[in-house]
């Protein structure tokens, strides 16, 4: 869907406003390609190269934190380094293209679910999705903050607030959610468990635990 796209594009762009120059995160390698001008479309292997380095990054810095290097990234991205700086010239322009990355595939996996998501379950899917997202970028968030950068959480939400709701009444309609609840509620409680677990550093139990917790919340009494 358009419209899902362009709600999260547009609430990233009030969140962070026009682009600043942002220092380098390493020494420049001698020789290090120049980035490729803006508006130029990419090559189908700089395109491949360019999504190999996200999944990469995403991957070191969810396992090493802040300590996550350049060349670990460019090592299980397949890649040198001189092309991970051709696409990423700063540190601060990899991290805010994986935050992007998050939220163009957060409107494909809710696009999906609408077109052919069990109506039953896709609203819990939805949540446990988003959760999970916001775990494996806590550090990416923190580091953008560290930068100066600001991500929050309930923008991007409030935009696929419409998406939201078509979930919402598929569960109500299936019998697997409460008619009491609107979407406001859905989108209080997605917003408060992805900032806890943005800035508490949960383990896997107790998040589950505390979806469990949420989901009890809104389905049916007996």
């Amino acid at each position: 869907m358009v419209g899902i796209r362009a709600a999260i594009a547009q609430s990233r762009t009030h969140e962070h406003g026009s682009d600043q120059p942002m220092a380098s995160y390493e020494p420049a390698p001698a020789g290090r390609p120049q980035p490729t001008p803006a508006g130029r479309p990419l090559r189908a292997d700089a395109r491949r190269n360019r999504t190999r380095i996200l999944e990469a990054a995403e991957a070191v810095f969810a396992a090493k934190g802040s300590a996550a290097s350049t060349e670990e990234i460019a090592q299980q991205a397949g890649v040198g380094i001189g092309t991970v700086f051709r696409h990423f010239p700063t540190k601060e322009a990899l991290l805010q293209a994986i935050i992007a990355a998050q939220a163009a595939r957060l409107a494909d996996d809710i696009e999906g679910l609408l077109r052919g998501g069990d109506p039953a379950t896709a609203l819990f899917t939805f949540f446990t999705g988003m959760t999970e997202r916001a775990a494996r970028t806590r550090t990416v968030i923190d580091l953008l903050a560290e930068a100066g950068i600001a991500i929050s959480v309930s923008k991007p939400v409030h935009g696929l607030r419409r998406a939201i709701e078509d979930l919402l009444a598929n569960a109500q309609d299936a019998g697997t959610v409460r008619k009491d609840v609107s979407a406001p509620e859905v989108i209080a409680l997605l917003v408060g468990v992805c900032q806890a677990t943005v800035h508490t550093a949960w383990d896997p139990e107790v998040m589950n635990r505390t979806l469990a917790i949420v989901f009890d919340g809104l389905r049916p009494r007996p």
